[in-house]
């Protein structure tokens, strides 16, 4: 994680600098990007392992640079807002932003939000040197197969989801708690969701989007029911699969 590049876009110099500072003082490389054209150029030249991207980025849109961003990559994705941006946040989160930080932030929880997004999206472990047996488990339902250990949800005819490291989180969240009624506080805390408030609809959005890729109607939801007054129901039957094996 030490040698991740990260790729800060943000047209003020004061911001950028600062930022590289306090990531270069932690050990991680730094690429800059002031437009969507430089952030783009630098996504596709130098693979970043994280990008910061602010939302009010002048002449450019940072959420429609996000959108750009996700349309070819899965890189972990920070967005920076404003105190006010509510809205903004909520449709960030949309787009496959996996957190955000509000302006102003303090350089300790920037560091670690960026360290906990890295860390879920980054693969755990070295196999150890001699072979050795490995657990992998499987949950299926309604046809579907989600990896948690890889983060990857396999739909009906075997292909890749797309899911973004948020949404995984939160199917796994349901999925492991199949036909129990969770509120928004629950999955916000089992999800890691910090800084936000029971009147945005962050939630609500982020399983609105779940809904779009794994239900066969997300028009008529039937895997992720809404419970009136208390929040969201995972109600399909979840099968467990350990396939049991050696390492190579």
């Amino acid at each position: 994680m030490s040698k991740t590049r990260v790729l800060i876009v943000d047209d003020d110099p004061k911001i950028r600098s600062l930022l590289s500072e306090v990531f270069e003082a932690e050990g991680f490389s730094v690429l800059e990007a002031t437009t969507a054209a430089e952030a783009m150029h630098q996504l596709r030249s130098s693979a970043p392992g994280l990008v910061m991207l602010d939302i009010r980025l002048g002449a450019d849109n940072g959420l429609s640079i996000a959108r750009e961003i996700r349309a070819t990559s899965q890189v972990p994705l920070i967005m920076v807002t404003g105190q006010d941006d509510v809205i903004d946040r909520v449709v960030g989160l949309e787009l496959g932003a996996d957190d955000y930080i509000t302006k102003p932030f303090h350089i300790r929880e920037l560091i670690a939000r960026v360290r906990s997004v890295l860390r879920r999206s980054t693969p755990t472990a070295t196999p150890p040197a001699a072979p050795a047996r490995e657990v992998k488990r499987r949950l299926v339902f309604d046809g579907l197969t989600a990896d948690l250990d890889r983060m990857e949800l396999r739909d009906r005819d075997g292909l890749d989801c797309g899911l973004t490291s948020g949404e995984f989180r939160l199917l796994s969240a349901f999925i492991e708690r199949p036909k129990h009624a969770l509120s928004r506080n629950q999955l916000m805390d089992l999800i890691g969701g910090t800084d936000w408030s029971p009147l945005d609809r962050t939630i609500d959005n982020q399983v609105a989007r779940l809904r779009k890729k794994i239900e066969r109607d997300p028009a008529t939801p039937r895997l992720i029911k809404t419970i009136r007054g208390v929040g969201y129901k995972f109600t399909a039957d979840v099968i467990t699969v350990r396939d049991v094996g050696y390492s190579p």
